[in-house]
């Protein structure tokens, strides 16, 4: 028989202890939202154990949310070794190069070679798949996605060929189509908090989000496994309100101490993120740019009291051109209610490295929580990006060129909003603006128009959107804004200074189904 475990042994172990746990095969599930409670040095120590003993190997890597930006936080970019890793199911991929070497991630490098099997689900899935591991369920059941990359007909969400096995079906009930997400075991899981007692109790009070870590830690203990914690403090039992501690020390197995965990890539410590804030925020004015000129031309659909959301890049820049004008000065900030797909409520959004995590939000859900709240239709304005937009009326920002990022939170928002605004330039790779008088000047044209003929993937189907459930969507870039009506692209604006045959209509593959007459212009103010 064996012999009772302990109640009182301390988890806390080393780093290399903790790696240890991991054996060949494994299915390995980890948090992290870019830089963002990412449990680095847990993640590094995988690595190194690798390095030096080639053990262990073969690894299913499980990350619901790009984890670690590949810069000062790298994430999972210190698992992304040949022979280590055998799979990755991620709901978005970090491809930015690095602004000191100008070296994309190293994970990219085993995508583009075709050196790892690599899948990308939308990041709803993932939160709400692992709610299906936990519990049991056969798996995950959907109408989220249909028609889009991650449709087995459309490819199932598999971004190298080595990607044999079929992770997505599609399937009946009640004679109606679905996504259905079977569920596989977990192994090991991998989190981050800011405190633990002895017994693995964690806690949040400094970190700004949790992400899906609870989700984690149920589901790998639901399959036998094991979850490690990497936290910056050990404190005494009782010693924090029971409402703080999230995650109870029966769902963990380690504790890896790291007092020098940093919040995130230029912020070592902040408590306006955590709703905190003892002064008022200080950003420097964006310089004029084509993405300025877009974000301001965004912020003018952004509405009081209307939960808006807003995704990574251009469109996450719309908040800061908001508080430059004085919109958000004072307790103005109260009549909009901003959040992010992780969570956070009210405050102001980030953009950059910073983004997700909102500064002097007011409340906070969980990924998965989050997630039911968009499912729920409850973020009725979304602003996101956009890397290609097609004639069919498909919008493309998972999969082009030489990008991998993955949908992240994009398809869950965009089907369920009700107003839509798409951001990004007209054309990419060299494009160069002036402005003057309120003029906009190309002085260099992209290479790359974003109007082709057909995306070269489908992340969401925006003219279905607008013909089938009423939604209302528009096209903002630099030049020109675009409504998604039900037959087609119609060109609403233009910015004082373009010849619109000769930089919008010459520079698409197709043509807008109509052009508004008269033409109205860009308010010359976006341009000053």
């Amino acid at each position: 028989m064996n012999a009772p475990v302990s109640l009182r042994k301390s988890k806390v172990v080393s780093a290399d202890e903790a790696a240890s746990l991991i054996r060949d095969g494994d299915a390995v599930a980890c948090v992290g939202v870019i830089g963002w409670i990412t449990p680095d040095r847990v993640l590094k120590a995988v690595g190194d154990r690798f390095s030096a003993s080639g053990t262990p190997r073969g690894l299913t890597f499980y990350f619901p949310v790009g984890t670690g930006d590949a810069v000062d936080i790298r994430g999972m970019d210190h698992v992304a070794r040949e022979g280590l890793m055998k799979r990755i199911v991620s709901g978005s991929y970090i491809n930015p190069l690095n602004p000191r070497t100008g070296e994309r991630p190293a994970l990219m490098g085993l995508i583009r070679g075709n050196k790892v099997e690599a899948y990308s689900w939308p990041i709803g899935a993932t939160m709400h798949w692992l709610r299906e591991v936990a519990r049991h369920s056969p798996g995950y059941l959907t109408k989220i996605g249909l028609r889009t990359y991650i449709d087995p007909r459309l490819g199932g969400g598999k971004f190298t060929e080595r990607c044999a096995d079929d992770l997505v079906e599609v399937t009946q009930f009640r004679g109606e189509e679905y996504l259905f997400y079977p569920s596989w075991p977990l192994n090991v899981g991998i989190i981050r908090a800011a405190s633990s007692d002895e017994f693995g109790n964690l806690s949040w009070e400094d970190e700004p989000l949790t992400s899906s870590s609870l989700q984690i830690a149920l589901a790998v203990k639901a399959c036998g496994g094991k979850v490690i914690a990497q936290v910056r403090r050990i404190v005494p039992r009782h010693s924090r309100p029971v409402a703080s501690v999230r995650v109870p020390g029966v769902l963990v197995d380690a504790v890896v101490l790291d007092p020098d965990m940093v919040m995130s890539t230029g912020v070592a410590y902040d408590p306006g993120y955590l709703g905190a804030a003892s002064h008022e925020m200080n950003l420097p004015p964006l310089p004029l740019s084509a993405d300025k000129v877009i974000a301001r031309r965004a912020a003018r659909e952004v509405r009081p009291g209307e939960v808006s959301i807003f995704g990574f890049g251009a469109s996450a820049d719309a908040p800061q051109v908001m508080a430059e004008d004085g919109l958000l000065a004072g307790d103005k900030l109260y009549d909009y209610l901003f959040t992010t797909e992780h969570g956070p409520f009210g405050g102001f959004v980030m953009s950059g490295w910073q983004f997700s995590a909102n500064w002097n939000p007011e409340a906070l859900l969980d990924g998965a929580s989050q997630f039911d709240f968009i499912d729920g239709g409850l973020c009725p304005f979304a602003a996101l990006a956009f890397a290609q937009f097609d004639e069919e009326g498909n919008v493309n920002v998972s999969k082009f060129g030489v990008a991998n990022p993955g949908a992240g939170g994009f398809i869950d928002i965009a089907t369920n909003a009700r107003r839509l605004v798409f951001t990004g330039t007209f054309t990419t790779a060299g494009l160069a603006c002036g402005f003057e008088g309120g003029r906009l000047g190309i002085a260099q044209e992209g290479k790359v128009s974003k109007f082709v003929r057909n995306a070269d993937s489908i992340t969401y189907r925006v003219r279905e959107g607008v013909r089938e459930r009423g939604q209302e969507a528009l096209i903002v870039t630099e030049r020109a804004v675009f409504r998604v009506e039900a037959d087609g692209l119609v060109l609403a604006e233009v910015a004082e200074g373009v010849d619109v045959r000769r930089d919008i209509l010459d520079l698409m593959a197709f043509a807008p189904v109509r052009i508004l007459d008269p033409l109205p212009r860009m308010d010359p103010s976006l341009f000053a």
